[in-house]
């Protein structure tokens, strides 16, 4: 099945959250996402203030989340629990 935006956000955010810093190739290799597609996931949570880029040394670029991140990483694990009783007992979301 294939993942949507929201879910490689959510899980390139889970992998920053538990490896630490990575550098590309790490975040690519644990989040299983092709390269092309790992650069617009990251550009857009950067720009939104979830991940920052810093440097180690003057060239090992590397990705780090930011508490922003880690909130919002947390808030979408709270709406996954709560999804399946929603959908369970067939509440109507506005």
């Amino acid at each position: 099945m294939r993942r949507s935006q929201v879910e490689m956000y959510v899980d390139i955010l889970g992998v920053l959250a538990r490896s630490g810093p990575l550098k590309l190739t790490g975040v690519m290799q644990n989040a299983n996402i092709i390269y092309s597609m790992l650069r617009k996931c990251l550009d857009f949570l950067t720009k939104q203030g979830l991940v920052e880029v810093k440097m180690i040394g003057e060239e090992k670029e590397v990705y780090v989340i930011t508490q922003l991140g880690v909130t919002v990483l947390e808030q979408f694990r709270e709406l996954r629990e709560v999804l399946p009783k929603v959908v369970e007992t067939g509440a109507q979301i506005i």
